[in-house]
This record gives structure tokens, C-alpha cells and sequence, in this order.
């Protein structure tokens, strides 16, 4: 048997419309999953290069979207990857920001990761969630008060569902991108300045491809990793070694 396979294996994956969220479940698929699509906007062009595919609409500004998901077919695997960010001074920010961000990044992803786990543990299965954080999961960063605080609480949920699932067969673990080569930043990647100061720090040189997200997200959902529990995996080409 191939421990890296997800051959009989059904995945549900957050923000797959896009960037890494679409470069995640198009590698669980080539990896061998069944794979659902879950956004708020259509996951058409995703579902389109996938073997064995769905979508379905999840509004998770709504933390509880995902209340019912789990109920409808057994998944075995659950990627926590939608998320948004809003930036201001700190001195400036506003409570509609903070509340926002945290909804969809915190709030959804820690209700939708208890949805999965009554589902798995109620059946009596094996399952793995593997959640996006961030680099500032562990750093401050600037002007984004309310993502560094969400992102620093993604890393504190996959630890505690780690603990108290980890003997149950439910594996939780996390990744931290980088910096990543998306739409999200393009901006910066355009800002000469602002691109060579990024370029400068990191060891391997260059921009992370959502590829290496996704390729790290399957290795974490594979049996591959079944003794990895509670994990935050730097994808950051050496980043946070610097």
C-alpha cells in the first residue's frame, strides 16, 4: 500500500475556488480522494479538473455553515483553508474588521472542525483535518490585528483537538505558508522593494507556489503522517529559520 495514496478517501476542502484552497484539492484528487469543493463563490473551474469531484456553497461568515455537512456522507478528511484579511493601523482598526475576520477564520474553522469530529467519532472512523495558518501564527506582523489574532488561535485549536482527539483516530495538524505566489499577493510581489525585502530573507530564494501547500496538506492527510498530531508545518522556503 502507498502511505501517501488517499485512495478511498473523501475530502472536503474550504476556499477551493482559488489559489491554495484549488491547488489543495486538485492534489488530494490526483492523490486519489473523492473531493468536495466548498465556497461561498462557485468552484465550477475546480470541480472541472477533478477526476472524481463536487462543489458545494459554504458561506462560512456564517461560523455554523458547516453544521449539517458532515451528516449528509461520510468525509474523511477536512481542510480548513478559507480565510480573509483586512488591514489597518491598529489605533484605526475596527470592530466590523476584527469581528469579521475572526468569524471566518476562528470561529468557522474551530465549529466547523467540531462538526467533522461528531461525524468521524460517531461512526467510529479514522479522520484528518489539516487547518491553514500562517506565518503569523507565530509572528506579529503589521497592520493586521485581527488575522495575526486568528491565526495564532488556528495554531492553539489544532493543538487542543489534538490532544483530545489524537487516541481517537483523528489526526489535526496545520500549515504555516509562506509567502505564497496568489492573487492575495500580487501586490506586494509587484512592489519592487517590497519583493526584494521578502526575496532577501528568504533562505530558498524565491516565492512559495500554492503547490507546496498542497503537497503538504496530502502528506498531513495521508497515512504517511498517522503519528503526526498537533503540528504546525512551516511551508515558508526557510522563512522563520532566517
Amino acid at each position: 500500500m502507498n502511505p501517501f495514496s488517499l485512495a478511498g478517501r473523501t475530502a472536503l476542502v474550504t476556499g477551493a475556488n482559488t489559489g491554495i484552497g484549488q491547488a489543495i484539492a486538485l492534489a488530494m484528487g490526483r492523490a486519489g480522494a473523492k473531493v468536495i469543493c466548498a465556497g461561498r463563490r462557485s468552484c465550477a473551474d475546480t470541480v472541472s479538473q477533478l477526476t472524481d469531484g463536487r462543489e458545494i456553497m459554504l458561506d462560512l461568515s456564517d461560523p455554523m455553515a458547516a453544521r449539517d455537512v458532515f451528516s449528509d456522507e461520510p468525509i474523511d478528511i477536512l481542510v480548513n483553508n478559507a480565510g480573509i484579511i483586512r488591514r489597518a493601523d491598529a489605533i484605526d482598526f475596527s470592530e466590523s474588521d476584527w469581528d469579521d475576520v475572526m468569524d471566518i477564520n476562528l470561529k468557522a474553522v474551530f465549529f466547523t472542525c467540531q462538526a467533522f469530529g461528531r461525524a468521524v467519532l460517531a461512526r467510529e472512523a479514522t479522520g484528518s483535518i489539516v487547518n491553514v495558518a500562517s506565518l503569523l501564527s507565530v509572528q506579529g506582523g503589521i497592520r493586521v490585528a485581527s488575522y495575526t489574532a486568528s491565526k495564532h488561535g488556528v495554531a492553539g485549536i489544532t493543538r487542543l483537538l489534538a490532544n483530545e482527539w489524537a487516541a481517537r483516530g483523528i489526526n489535526v495538524n496545520a500549515i504555516a505558508p509562506g509567502y505564497i505566489a496568489t492573487s492575495n499577493t500580487e501586490a506586494l510581489r509587484g512592489d519592487p522593494d517590497r519583493n526584494r525585502a521578502i526575496l532577501d530573507r528568504i533562505p530558498a530564494g524565491r516565492w512559495g507556489e500554492a503547490s507546496d501547500i498542497a503537497e503538504t496538506a496530502v502528506f498531513l492527510a495521508s497515512p504517511a503522517a498517522k503519528y503526526i498530531h498537533g503540528a504546525l508545518l512551516n511551508v515558508d522556503g526557510g522563512w522563520l529559520a532566517r
